[in-house]
């Protein structure tokens, strides 16, 4: 019983500060949905697809655009949650001063140098990203975007495959419907 209580407080804890942090961003998604829900969704799919009870796994999830989309420093991650947390996050973490070009394709060669915390936390967030584009696509992404997302987020999960095979097939299967819905 004190090892759920203790789990359920750090993501608690994990989902106010990232609540925090996001509160004044909304998603892309034409319906402009609250941006926690995108951490909240992935740390969801890591709970109930990989069935993951890992307490480092699950608050990095929630935090895992913290350092990438807010004010959030790595020293501050750090200190309220953790070395271990902050080191998902960092391997989950764009380097914002590149080109976005640059940042896609250093997703796809490291990819397989991730940990395998990272990659559980990267599968995830590629389902959601996937489920959300499929769903309610940003009004101003053309097709060709779109196809370009799909087709690139298959690239970045291939590096992260042969740890997760429950994740693995829920973004075999996201994808699946993805490249139906754009023709691909």
């Amino acid at each position: 019983m004190t090892e759920n209580n203790n789990l359920s407080g750090s993501l608690l804890q994990a989902i106010l500060f990232a609540a925090e942090k996001h509160r004044d961003q909304r998603r892309k998604g034409a319906d402009q949905a609250p941006y926690i829900n995108h951490p909240i969704a992935v740390a969801e799919i890591l709970w109930r697809v990989g069935e993951i009870r890992d307490e480092v796994t699950l608050q990095a999830a929630i935090l895992h655009d913290t350092v990438e989309d807010t004010d959030t420093t790595l020293e501050e991650l750090e200190r309220l949650f953790g070395t271990e947390v902050r080191d998902v996050v960092m391997e989950a973490t764009d380097d914002k001063s590149l080109p976005k070009a640059e940042r896609k394709r250093l997703q796809v060669v490291h990819a397989s140098h991730k940990s395998i915390r990272a990659r559980a936390v990267k599968i995830a967030d590629k389902i959601s990203n996937l489920g959300d584009i499929i769903r309610t696509p940003p009004p101003d992404w053309t097709a060709k975007r779109i196809c370009e997302y799909v087709l690139w987020s298959e690239q970045v999960v291939a590096g992260l495959r042969g740890y997760h095979p429950a994740l693995e097939a829920a973004y075999d299967a996201v994808l699946a419907e993805a490249k139906k819905s754009v023709g691909l």
